[in-house]
């Protein structure tokens, strides 16, 4: 196991029953999303996984339509919970309705549940730049939840997920501001803290440094 309002639908289904919809609709966008997760047991790790997230929109406005599809792993439901809240509140912040989206997400890892909420801030992220016709750009991520009031919510093992992160060759690293533990740094990583929704998007969506290639280290973003 891994650790890590609109009107609102939560389905599971298989994939090619949420395409076939979707194509009835508008033709799905697509996207592997990176997410930083820690192994349970006695000596856990950081792990940088995928998220399989899948995007479109309807001509009906009946609300936002998210399915958890079935299989090869599963979010397990407490994560599907704070998926489908961070998506609505990030899109809150920029002023968009998700009653028209159906989104689709897998873990496609066979018999792999992933246990927490950390990676839902990463999520509503990519959902809104795949609203919004944007990409976030690859070797950049954030760990965090979107609390109601439109921040970054905390997490935990975030020395872990750091340098799961930096194995992984991630050049971007976010982290809540209240998470942001400079004692227990990973040695020689780079990681910023972000306070709200809209600065993590500013910074995820910020063009790279042409001097030093990276975000500032160990930077808060006011």
């Amino acid at each position: 196991m891994i650790t890590g309002c609109a009107t609102l639908l939560l389905t599971a289904g298989s994939l090619s029953a949420f395409i076939d919809t979707a194509r009835a609709q508008d033709t799905p966008r697509e996207q592997y999303v990176p997410v930083l997760c820690v192994t349970t047991g006695k000596h856990p790790v950081g792990e940088v996984i995928s998220v399989q997230v899948l995007f479109s929109t309807r001509e009906d406005t009946r609300g936002l339509d998210i399915h958890f599809l079935n299989g090869p792993g599963r979010l397990s439901p407490k994560t599907q919970s704070a998926i489908a809240q961070a998506i609505v509140r990030a899109a809150r912040v920029f002023g968009l309705s998700t009653d028209s989206w159906s989104i689709g997400l897998s873990v496609p890892y066979p018999r792999f549940t992933i246990e927490g909420d950390s990676l839902s801030a990463m999520v509503g992220l990519t959902v809104v730049a795949m609203a919004k016709g944007e990409a976030i750009p690859r070797h950049r991520i954030i760990s965090g939840t979107v609390t109601s009031d439109g921040r970054i919510g905390p997490v935990g093992d975030v020395p872990l997920k750091v340098a799961a992160a930096y194995q992984a060759g991630l050049h971007m690293v976010l982290v809540p501001a209240t998470s942001l533990d400079k004692g227990r740094r990973p040695h020689r990583t780079r990681v910023s803290s972000v306070r709200t929704v809209l600065q993590a998007y500013q910074a995820l969506m910020a063009p790279p440094n042409p001097i030093a290639g990276h975000h500032r280290p160990e930077a808060d973003i006011r």
